[in-house]
């Protein structure tokens, strides 16, 4: 007996949507999957690819070291450009008009300048600064100037200037009223920005400052022109000796993308977590806490 419209008509509301078939999408899979397949056969029957000098070269001493390096410069480069930026993004909201342009002008000199201009730059200090410091507290610049330490310094400001529009972006998010309310209940502007501000802050201040040490992670591989010593460097220096270009720019293409990958998933666990813990609901408890 067939259903009646009545009872044809009725839906159980617990009952899951069936998915929408599109044949489309099996025939994007499809072609996706055959470029994936000739992709993958080119590379692994490429003669020039020599996937026996990649294994040789993937973990040799060299490389690791270099390696190592490139992980401090990174490392190192972007906790001191977050120490520049939460300095300079707090000069920023001061009243006074001169500390207000001094931000306003090593963001957009350090922004302007081209990162490799800026490492050569400093490398080459001593052509036109042959000592730093004053009278018998001087030193040779090229004692100081290493690779490691011009990639350091170089890396440090030019990050430094992004980061510092990332942090004022983040303090900015938070409505101005929540701090002037704070201030009515008599908590001091230190309190105010640690207990209130930074907490809703930090969850806009994230994801960018992530995608800032990947790209800082990236652009690492600049110091190459001024021997900082990272992978790319230590890779010239090997093929530059055996001629083996191509297996040893594809060892130095996995190990960034391994860094890159970690440093995407240590991303995603940061997010998750601030989002949890900040945000408005942690700022409404601080405020009622120092109110009682």
């Amino acid at each position: 007996m067939s259903d009646t419209p009545a009872e044809t008509s009725v839906r159980d509301p617990f009952a899951k949507p069936l998915p929408l078939r599109h044949p489309s999408y099996w025939i994007t899979a499809v072609v996706v999957g055959i470029l994936l397949v000739m992709a993958v056969y080119v590379l692994a029957t490429n003669q020039s690819a020599k996937w026996d000098v990649f294994a040789r070269y993937l973990f040799s001493p060299q490389i690791m070291e270099g390696l190592w390096v490139t992980i401090q410069l990174s490392v190192i480069s972007q906790i001191l450009a977050l120490a520049i930026g939460c300095i300079l993004a707090l000069l920023g909201e001061s009243k006074n008009p001169t500390l207000r342009l001094f931000v306003r002008a090593y963001v957009g000199f350090f922004r302007g300048l081209p990162l490799l201009v800026l490492l050569l730059l400093i490398f080459n200090a001593a052509l036109f600064i042959p000592t730093l410091g004053f009278g018998s507290w001087s030193w040779n610049t090229n004692d100081i100037i290493t690779g490691f330490s011009a990639a350091i310094i170089g890396l440090s400001l030019h990050e430094g200037a992004f980061m510092t529009e990332v942090i004022r972006a983040g303090f900015l998010s938070v409505p101005k009223g929540q701090r002037e309310a704070a201030q009515s209940i008599g908590m001091k502007p230190g309190m105010t920005m640690r207990t209130i501000v930074l907490p809703q802050a930090i969850r806009i201040i994230i994801p960018p400052t992530g995608n800032q040490f990947i790209g800082l992670l990236k652009a690492s591989s600049l110091v190459a022109v001024i021997g900082g010593g990272d992978l790319l460097t230590r890779a010239q220096q090997i093929y530059g000796s055996n001629f083996q270009v191509i297996p040893l720019l594809f060892v130095v293409s996995f190990w960034y993308l391994v860094l890159v990958t970690l440093a995407t998933v240590g991303q995603h666990f940061l997010e998750k977590k601030f989002s949890q813990e900040g945000g408005p609901r942690k700022a409404v408890r601080a405020t009622q806490k120092a109110v009682a």
